[in-house]
């Protein structure tokens, strides 16, 4: 059995406002059916806000949108990350959506459900307390490209946003540990201006360190060295990958069947995650909006559509050589991306097979 992802266009015909893509996202959530599920019931959507000087993350315009047709059918709404500061710099606000904007385990951080787990150094998947709370989850996702694992979409939308920093921590530490070179480091400082969570500084005798306590392992700092000082001192990349898998599971476990909807929007498809707080040009064209209720189907199906063919040179920096095989973003990272959907399968998370429906 093929599972339904309903997909449609940033191509159109002709002038009319009713071809372009806010006239066809309203017609894609229409056609999703979510409105018996939805009504009466407390409904979360998961989205990432973005961070410092960001701007390619969703436009509000479709947030407002959704936020309106979840209404319309009955729904009391709420939007959610993993941290809300600075949204509003991006135009997500409660006034302009007229629905709260939440950080996910609470202003204090400390607002969580913490399940046992048992995968190297994941231990602990601690669910957001602003996610378990809701009935219903939209999970609304802006598919770009990820270092760690190639792709960043619906799966990176959950492990890494509906869970506290122990949780992100464990789940990057599954790629090893970080190694400073005294030799190659120039002390440029720009580790320390990259790191989202201020995890790492240097002492008073120029030696570098990290609070182990704040890091997150996200390689922020090791990816914008210039000179390599810093680095893992391992490559465990698949168990990175297996790890958002497990998360991703052990999060939606506590939805009930059909309780859960995926939306992927493949427009300003970037290199690198908007965690980096930073945008640069896009790696290929826009192509649209995807949703369904299949998981692995829909991250299929975005992979997919991320064509080698439709490289744009100025979204990769000057220079970089990129590899020769396989996937544009296996090209960029040298992260397969199948592999996360491989393990989505393996989790129970959905089925590859897909069927794509055009909502025109």
């Amino acid at each position: 059995m093929s599972s339904k992802v309903l997909f449609t266009s940033c191509k159109y015909t002709k002038y009319d406002p009713d071809e372009t893509l806010p006239r066809k996202f309203v017609r894609l959530i229409d056609a999703m059916n979510m409105g018996p599920t939805v009504k009466g019931k407390l409904v979360a959507i998961k989205m990432h806000v973005g961070r410092n000087i960001g701007y390619t993350t969703i436009h509000p315009m479709f947030v407002k949108i959704l936020v309106d047709k979840l209404k319309e059918y009955g729904a009391d709404v709420y939007l959610t990350d993993q941290t809300v500061e600075g949204a509003a710099n991006r135009g997500y606000t409660r006034e302009y959506f007229d629905a709260p904007i939440v950080d996910a385990c609470g202003v204090t951080g400390k607002y969580f459900y913490p399940v046992d787990v048992n995968f190297r150094t994941l231990k602990n998947v601690d669910i957001a307390g602003n996610i378990k709370d809701a009935d219903v989850l939209i999970d609304l996702s802006h598919v770009k490209g990820h270092g760690s694992c190639g792709y960043g979409g619906a799966c990176k939308n959950i492990a890494m946003g509906c869970v506290t920093d122990r949780t992100r921590s464990q789940i990057h530490n599954l790629e090893g540990g970080l190694v400073w070179d005294k030799n190659k480091c120039v002390h440029c400082g720009l580790c320390v201006t990259n790191c989202n969570h201020t995890a790492n500084s240097f002492d008073e005798d120029g030696n570098y360190t990290i609070d182990y306590h704040a890091c997150t392992f996200c390689q922020h700092c090791s990816k914008t060295c210039p000179t390599h000082a810093i680095t893992m001192d391992a490559a465990r990349f698949n168990d990175f990958q297996e790890g958002m898998a497990l998360c991703t599971s052990t999060v939606l476990k506590n939805f009930k069947p059909g309780h859960i909807f995926y939306i992927n929007f493949l427009m300003n498809i970037t290199a690198v995650c908007d965690c980096w707080g930073m945008s640069t040009a896009p790696i290929v064209p826009d192509i649209g909006i995807m949703a369904s209720q299949d998981m692995v189907a829909i991250e299929r199906a975005c992979v997919d559509a991320i064509k080698v063919e439709d490289f744009i040179p100025s979204g990769a920096p000057s220079g970089q050589e990129l590899g020769t095989e396989g996937h544009l973003l296996y090209r960029l990272h040298g992260r397969d991306p199948f592999v996360q959907i491989n393990l989505l399968e393996k989790y129970g998370m959905g089925s590859q097979n897909y069927e794509i429906e055009e909502i025109k």
